[in-house]
């Protein structure tokens, strides 16, 4: 399995073990305040089984991240296509669990997925 390390951060694949800590953050009603609604049980499952099929297929979903120092879940990560204006554009975005917030871990694991998506695609080019 691939996994993008970072200073405090592992970020690595989805899984569908993930959902019950996944839905910690995909079930809060002002971690998804820009959705139409928190997700239930099975949207849960939708969404990762949504990104582990686009692992595959593109480059473009999202990536669980991870408290190296001791392995707790923190939330998910990543780049998805997204319809702006009529437009079908690149989204960085990520979910992280409320009592992790404001540490800096979104924007550490933004910039590590976006730094790996750069290279891969670099390798695929060459």
């Amino acid at each position: 399995m691939v996994t993008i390390e970072t200073e405090r951060l592992i970020l690595r694949e989805l899984r569908e073990d993930d959902k019950a800590k996944l839905a910690k953050v995909l079930s809060n009603p002002i971690s998804m305040q820009y959705y139409d609604h928190p997700f239930n049980e099975h949207e849960v499952e939708e969404w990762i089984k949504w990104n582990i099929e686009n692992y595959a297929a593109s480059n473009c979903c999202l990536w669980a991240v991870i408290l190296k120092e001791n392995g707790t879940f923190l939330g998910d990560c990543g780049i998805t296509m997204q319809n702006i204006d009529g437009e079908v554009l690149p989204e960085i975005g990520f979910h992280i669990i409320k009592e992790y917030c404001n540490k800096g871990y979104a924007s550490e694991a933004a910039k590590a997925y976006c730094s790996n998506s750069i290279q891969r695609k670099r390798r695929v080019i060459k």
